[in-house]
C-alpha cells in the first residue's frame, strides 16, 4: 500500500508534487494534464453549472501529506486561498501517525426533508393520523425516488412536531432519507413536495416550505486522534487543554476556534466539488445545539498523559450527482482521495478538520500563530507588491526576518534590489 508519508513533499518543485501524487493516485497523463493547467474549467462547462457566466475563478490545489484514517493512506486534496492550511493540516496528521493516525465513524447517511403546515386546527389529531399512515406516506415517498431504492436507500422515518412561531403555531413535518452516496438535495426535495398534498388532506393544513434541513443530525461524523506526549511535549499537551478550554468557556473565542477546524473540512469539501456553504451552516447549527455555541472538538488526556483529541459534526457530502461528477478536477480530487463511498469521505474530512484545529491550538500554544503563518503569507504579500519570480521568495524571506510583513515594507524591498541589481 502506498504511503501518504511522503518526506519532504513541501521542498519539491510543483512538478515533482504532481508526479508524486500521479503515481500515489493513479492518474492518467490527460488526468495529471487538467491539474497542471492554470485553468481546467473549460468555459463551455463553467456556463452551464451557474448563471450569468463570464469567467472562472481558480483557487490553489494543495495536497495534505501524511494522512491516515482507519489504517488507510490518504493524499488529501484542498482547495484554499489561505497561506499555511495544507501545511498545517500535513504536520499536525504527520504527528497523529505515531498514536496511530485518525479513527474515524459515521452514523447513517439520513438526510432530513422538512414540510411547513399552517391553519392546522387539531395539532395532536394530526400528528396522530400521519403516524397512522406514515407507511403509505413512506411508500408513496420512495415512489418518486426508484433508483435510491434500489440502492437500499429511500424514506424511512416520518416525525411531526408543534412548533411556536412569530407568526403562529406550526406543524412541522419531518422526513428521513437514506441517500445513500448522495449530499441527498435534490432526492429529499422531490419527496418533500410530492408529499405535501397528501399532508395537506391528511391534517387539513396549507403547505408551505418544502425543504431539506442543513442541519443533518443524522449524519453525523466522528474522528479521534492521539498525540503522543513524547512526539509533541508535555508543555504543549497542556497549552493545548488550555486553549480548548478557553474555547468552551467563550463565545469569542470559540467562533474562531472552530473557524480552525472549517479551514481544514471546507478545503476538502471544495475540492470534491461539495456543498461547503451547507457543511458549515450544519456545522454551526450542531455546535450551538446543546444551548451554548461549543467546540466541534474535544481535548483529554489520556493515562499515559498523551492528548486525546477528538471531533463530532454532521458531515453531508456525497460523490454522487452535483459538481462532484460535472467539475473534472473535483472528479480527480476524489480519485487523489481514494475515497470509494460517501461515509469514507465524510470519515477523511472529519479527520482533516481534526488536524487543522490541532495544529491551531498547537501554534497558539507554544510559539504563537504568526510566525508560521505570516512566514507563508509573505509571499501573497509580496506578490501583491509587485514582485514575480524567484524574487517572490526573495522578498518574503526578508519580510519575516525584520518581522515586518506588510505591503509597504515589501515595496520597500523591492526598491531597494531593483537598485543593487542595476
Amino acid at each position: 500500500m502506498a504511503s501518504s508519508a511522503i518526506s519532504g513533499f513541501h521542498k519539491l518543485s510543483q512538478e515533482e508534487r504532481l508526479k508524486a501524487v500521479k503515481e500515489f493516485a493513479g492518474l492518467s497523463v490527460e488526468e495529471a494534464g487538467l491539474l497542471k493547467q492554470a485553468c481546467s474549467l473549460e468555459a463551455g462547462l463553467a456556463d452551464k453549472m451557474i448563471e450569468n457566466v463570464v469567467g472562472t475563478l481558480p483557487l490553489p490545489l494543495g495536497i495534505a501529506t501524511n494522512f491516515q484514517v482507519n489504517g488507510k493512506d490518504h493524499l488529501v486534496p484542498m482547495v484554499v486561498e489561505e497561506p499555511s492550511v495544507v501545511a498545517a493540516a500535513s504536520h499536525a496528521a504527520k504527528l497523529a501517525r505515531a498514536g496511530g493516525g485518525f479513527q474515524a465513524s459515521i452514523t447513517a447517511p439520513v438526510m432530513i426533508g422538512q414540510i411547513q403546515l399552517l391553519n392546522v386546527k387539531d395539532f395532536e389529531k394530526a400528528k396522530k393520523k400521519i403516524a397512522e399512515k406514515e407507511a403509505e406516506l413512506l411508500a408513496f415517498a420512495n415512489e418518486q425516488d426508484p433508483m435510491l431504492v434500489k440502492f437500499k436507500g429511500g424514506a424511512k422515518k416520518i416525525e411531526a412536531r408543534q412548533i411556536v412561531s412569530i407568526r403562529g403555531k406550526m406543524l412541522i413535518v419531518h422526513l428521513l432519507v437514506d441517500v445513500r452516496d448522495a449530499m441527498g438535495a435534490n432526492a429529499v426535495n422531490t419527496m418533500c413536495e410530492a408529499l405535501s398534498p397528501k399532508l395537506e388532506e391528511i391534517t387539513g393544513g396549507e403547505a408551505r416550505l418544502r425543504i431539506l434541513s442543513n442541519l443533518a443530525i443524522h449524519r453525523v461524523a466522528r474522528a479521534t486522534a492521539i498525540w503522543k506526549k513524547e512526539e509533541i511535549g508535555a508543555e504543549t499537551v497542556e497549552g493545548v487543554l488550555d486553549a480548548y478550554a478557553f474555547a468552551e468557556a467563550d463565545a469569542f473565542r470559540c467562533t474562531t476556534h472552530n473557524k480552525g477546524v472549517m479551514n481544514g473540512i471546507d478545503a476538502v469539501v471544495l475540492a470534491t466539488g461539495n456543498d461547503w456553504r451547507a457543511v458549515e451552516a450544519g456545522a454551526h447549527a450542531y455546535a450551538s445545539m446543546k444551548g451554548k455555541y461549543s467546540s466541534l472538538t474535544k481535548y483529554a488526556k489520556d493515562n499515559n498523559s498523551n492528548l486525546v483529541g477528538s471531533i463530532e459534526l454532521p458531515l453531508a457530502v456525497g460523490l454522487v450527482g452535483g459538481a462532484t461528477k460535472t467539475h473534472p478536477i473535483a472528479r480527480i480530487a476524489v480519485k487523489i482521495l481514494g475515497v470509494k463511498t460517501a461515509s469514507e469521505l465524510a470519515q477523511v474530512v472529519a479527520s482533516v478538520g481534526l488536524a487543522q484545529n490541532f495544529s491551531a491550538l498547537r501554534a497558539l500554544a507554544t510559539e504563537g500563530i504568526q510566525r508560521g503563518h505570516m512566514g507563508l503569507h509573505a509571499r501573497n504579500v509580496a506578490i501583491a507588491a509587485g514582485a514575480t519570480g524567484s524574487v517572490v521568495d526573495e522578498v518574503a524571506k526578508k519580510m519575516v526576518e525584520s518581522r515586518k510583513v506588510r505591503a509597504d515594507e515589501a515595496k520597500k524591498i523591492l526598491e531597494e534590489l531593483a537598485k543593487t541589481k542595476k
